[in-house]
């Protein structure tokens, strides 16, 4: 990823939150923090890409990493979950957009924001024109 900028690496908060989980002062809950929400958790499952790490909190199994991609010139696009190949070929289509990396267990629920970036080319474009969808196709 060539024109990888304004990167911000949420590792600090990371520890933070497993230190409140797992430290000698147990001040959150696993409850608390293995709070995923049912439909990242499905995410995670059908479109996520397999982290090397395992998970921190329990010995459930391997973290699932989600790209989120958000930008005004992605238009209705914005708000979707990416793979690495495509994040490279957006690059070159579009001038600015915000990439969010989560990292996810689909066993027991932990998933915490990892890091967070800009892609693009640098060129203001117009958004793509709005393609119908299956919504408003059949309501």
């Amino acid at each position: 990823m060539w024109s990888k900028r304004e990167s911000v690496d949420y590792a600090l908060q990371r520890r933070r939150t497993l230190a409140t989980l797992l430290g000698p002062v147990r001040s959150l809950a696993t409850a608390q923090a293995c709070d995923a929400d049912p439909l990242l958790v499905r995410a995670a499952l059908h479109h996520g890409e397999l982290s090397p790490t395992r998970c921190p909190v329990g010995d459930c199994g391997r973290l699932v990493h989600l790209n989120y991609v958000f930008g005004d010139q992605l238009g209705q696009y914005s708000g979707r979950i990416k793979s690495s190949h495509e994040l490279d070929d957006m690059e070159n289509d579009f001038g600015e957009f915000k990439v969010y990396v989560v990292e996810v267990c689909p066993e027991c629920g932990w998933n915490h924001l990892i890091k967070s970036y800009v892609l693009g080319d640098g060129k203001k474009r117009r958004p793509p024109r709005r393609q119908p969808t299956v919504e408003d196709i059949y309501g």
